[in-house]
């Protein structure tokens, strides 16, 4: 039995385990316990934030146990109600399958998806009888659901709740009866889903499965949640360079919670960390060891140590980065929100009109603050959104 690593798992990174002394037992038993994760994909493209529970999935992958990494193919049909005033919109099951191939290659940067069991909901979801559905509703009352905060929050804003939206914890609980699973892992605002699998499993006559959260991490912006919608994200898949800048824009306090939870720097370094922060050390000295350590991750040693030269190069010299996407276009006129989303600077144009409000877009150097500005490209522009980004420009 590895016990620092025993302890990592336990005890870094972790919200809370429902029942810790079954999980503690469990795992000194040296039993080979099933671990079940579940995803939903209902986008492409992972951040750092959803790295956290894989991180973790890979400390009981190293410890021995059997993991399943289970794709809502068919939850995802009826959408997470999870921490949503609103309805999820419907996912086809073409699109979920589609999104977890690429989930696949991302969790590969972490953990060895070749000792996995890779395995679809619907396999086993899309077999249940109507009376099958209704003997899972039984385990339940109404008033249980409407009791978790975001149905709360709709009826306080006379907001409407589906009937469908309860059907979601029942079918994700199943997956755990499906599976036979010890251990279940989520994030904190899976709390809800993830205990009715154990009220299920019981319903059901098996022993109720173990649960441990993970905190959720904040993004960029320090305050919401990390996600796609709300920009404050650090994709996995985006350039060391972005990945590298986006990491030193956090707020102070958020360096050790991203240390513990988003890089594999050992506890006791951590600790360190902690401890120079507390006594004075520069923050930005310790966020380039975090963003190192984070770009070295996902892309490798090599391409971090370039990724914090370009940055000490743009932000102490005031330079541009020594490569810098060029992109043609074939009208001879274009909208700048326009060109800013076809160039990749940007996700959206509702994104770029929200930074050229902020004062942070720059044309050939010069601050931008009309959103409607059109650009005659009669020559190579040079567009800046941010600090970090930069995209020449050219018709052809």
């Amino acid at each position: 039995m590895n016990n620092r690593l025993l302890s990592e798992v336990l005890n870094r990174g972790v919200a809370e385990i429902f029942v810790r002394a079954d999980l503690e037992r469990m795992l000194k038993a040296n039993k080979k316990l099933n671990i079940k994760l579940g995803i939903d994909p209902s986008g492409a493209d992972l951040h750092i934030g959803h790295m956290v529970v894989i991180k973790k999935l890979k400390q009981f992958q190293e410890l021995g146990h059997k993991i399943f990494l289970v794709f809502g193919n068919f939850t995802g049909q009826i959408g997470d109600p999870s921490d949503k005033l609103e309805a999820r919109k419907i996912k086809t099951k073409a699109e979920l399958e589609k999104n977890a191939k690429h989930y696949i290659d991302q969790v590969s940067k972490i953990i060895d998806t070749r000792k996995i069991e890779l395995v679809w909901n619907a396999d086993w979801l899309e077999k249940l009888t109507l009376k099958d559905v209704v003997r899972l509703a039984q385990v339940f009352t109404v008033h249980q659901m409407l009791e978790r905060d975001m149905y709360q929050e709709r009826i306080k804003h006379n907001l409407p709740i589906y009937m469908h939206e309860f059907l979601y914890p029942l079918m994700q609980g199943y997956d755990s009866v499906a599976l036979k699973a010890d251990v279940e892992l989520g994030g904190t605002d899976q709390t809800f889903n993830l205990l009715a699998g154990r009220e299920i499993q019981r319903a059901m006559g098996q022993t109720p499965q173990c649960v441990l959260t993970v905190p959720l991490l904040e993004g960029t912006d320090g305050k919401m949640k990390m996600g796609k919608t709300t920009g404050n994200y650090i994709g996995i898949n985006e350039s060391p360079r972005e990945m590298y800048g986006k990491t030193m824009s956090i707020p102070d306090n958020l360096i050790i919670k991203y240390f513990e939870l988003a890089t594999n720097v050992e506890s006791a370094e951590i600790k360190r960390v902690r401890e120079a922060l507390a006594q004075g050390e520069n923050p930005m000295k310790l966020k380039m060891r975090l963003a190192s350590e984070l770009v070295a991750l996902y892309h490798g040693a090599k391409l971090a140590k370039k990724a914090e030269q370009e940055f000490i190069n743009i932000f102490r010299s005031n330079s541009t980065p020594d490569e810098i996407p060029f992109k043609k276009f074939k009208k001879s006129a274009y909208r700048l929100v326009d060109l800013m989303q076809m160039s990749g600077l940007v996700p959206s144009k509702n994104e770029a009109r929200r930074l050229i409000k902020a004062g942070a877009v720059r044309l050939d150097g010069n601050k931008v603050s009309d959103e409607t500005l059109e650009i005659n490209l009669n020559k190579v522009y040079l567009i800046q959104s941010g600090k970090r980004n930069f995209v020449k420009i050219i018709n052809g």
